[in-house]
């Protein structure tokens, strides 16, 4: 993603209404700074090279673009394709950001990473990118999703990161993102945040967006050598939305392909235990930029719920509030219970084991497949596979590791 090929933000940050710097004083100069720093690298070919070289050879890419043969002849309808980012390296579409921040952070001088996750992957992948450059990482995560990540926090430890877990709130994701900021306006001297998906002011949705879009990039390029025409439908999972993003973005001017994301309907959207911020939500402002929250009506921002932990986040990106305005996306909730329903379904009929992020598209693809004829390709972001996961689906299942 060139900077010639970027339609949006505009100069200011903004997606349409979408977008924006919202933050202190003291950041403004280190954003300024991160989004001249950026645009120095994307015009500088060397930068582009290392990271292509790298992701061809340390992340694997490109990742397969794979057709469930299995799964479409058990639906019996449309033709369900896979993009397979579940076998890039760390196990999740993660490392396509954290390696470009790394490099940027690099480039910058920056010797000190922090990094926030929920489910993990971002940490992990973080943590990973950190060591491969000899840069010091610092990983904040909620404390409920280091209990039920706690294969992910080994991970990192292993790799050199520190965990520090975040006892605020409702200590998930939008808790350990509070407690990142606070340590770089605190540390800005030295100290790179690396943020792990759209979200946040300006310029880091675009940033994300721009390093994710090799996932979009390499479908597009995939589907028309398998077919000679592009998929009529695009399916990913929406939590703050990077791997949906980056899927979507190199098709947005391909009018004819629409665009499906699925977020965390929880408990059911009728109760409050869920995470469905566009199909739920409104307006408003949340760690840096304006998109669609779920608040209270005094603009509190409520508690959420997502038996995927990479889901449980109370906004998302300014990018996907502009593509709901506009139409350009549709976005709809999948529950817990039909998300297992679509890790099942994937695991028993492909012989692939998706993390419970992806599994939210898996199944709503699965029930849009059905009524499609066979003619019609449908692409899912499989964004990471589920080995963390497999302590929340055995005790969901009633079962005992």
């Amino acid at each position: 993603m060139t900077v010639k090929d970027r339609q949006l933000p505009d100069s200011h940050g903004y997606f349409g209404q979408y977008g924006g710097k919202f933050v202190p004083e003291t950041l403004m100069s280190a954003l300024d700074e991160l989004e001249q720093a950026y645009l120095d690298a994307q015009a500088d070919p060397e930068f582009q090279q290392q990271f292509q070289k790298l992701c061809r050879e340390y992340i694997g890419r490109p990742t397969p673009l794979y057709p469930a043969q299995q799964l479409s002849a058990k639906i019996g309808g449309a033709t369900i394709l896979l993009k397979r980012e579940d076998l890039a390296h760390t196990g999740a579409h993660k490392i396509n950001n954290a390696l470009g921040q790394g490099l940027l952070a690099k480039r910058m001088g920056k010797t000190r990473i922090i990094a926030e996750t929920g489910a993990g992957q971002h940490g992990v992948a973080a943590a990973t990118v950190c060591a491969m450059l000899n840069l010091q990482c610092i990983v904040y995560m909620g404390e409920e999703d280091v209990q039920r990540q706690s294969s992910n926090v080994f991970r990192m430890k292993l790799l050199g990161a520190e965990v520090r877990p975040v006892s605020s709130g409702s200590r998930t994701l939008k808790d350990a993102i509070n407690e990142t900021i606070r340590d770089w306006v605190t540390n800005i001297h030295n100290t790179y945040y690396l943020l792990g998906s759209v979200v946040g002011p300006h310029p880091y949705p675009m940033i994300v967006r721009d390093f994710q879009s090799i996932i979009g990039e390499e479908t597009k390029e995939q589907v028309m050598t398998m077919y000679n025409r592009l998929p009529n439908y695009l399916v990913a999972c929406v939590g703050g939305g990077s791997n949906a993003i980056g899927l979507f973005h190199p098709f947005f001017h391909e009018k004819s392909v629409k665009f499906i994301g699925v977020e965390a309907a929880g408990r059911g959207l009728e109760t409050a235990l869920h995470a469905a911020s566009l199909v739920a939500g409104r307006s408003g402002v949340l760690h840096g930029t304006k998109s669609h929250l779920l608040q209270d009506k005094s603009g509190q921002i409520q508690t959420t719920h997502s038996i995927a932990p990479g889901l449980d986040y109370p906004g998302v990106g300014p990018e996907h509030s502009y593509y709901k305005e506009t139409g350009r996306a549709t976005y709809v909730g999948v529950t817990d219970a039909q998300a297992l329903e679509g890790f099942r379904l994937l695991c028993e009929t492909e012989g692939i084991i998706p993390a419970l992020e992806p599994a939210h598209a898996i199944y709503y693809a699965a029930e849009l497949a059905a009524d499609l004829p066979q003619d019609q390709l449908i692409a899912i972001n499989l964004s990471g596979r589920g080995d963390k996961d497999l302590d929340i689906v055995a005790e969901a299942m009633g079962m005992n590791l």
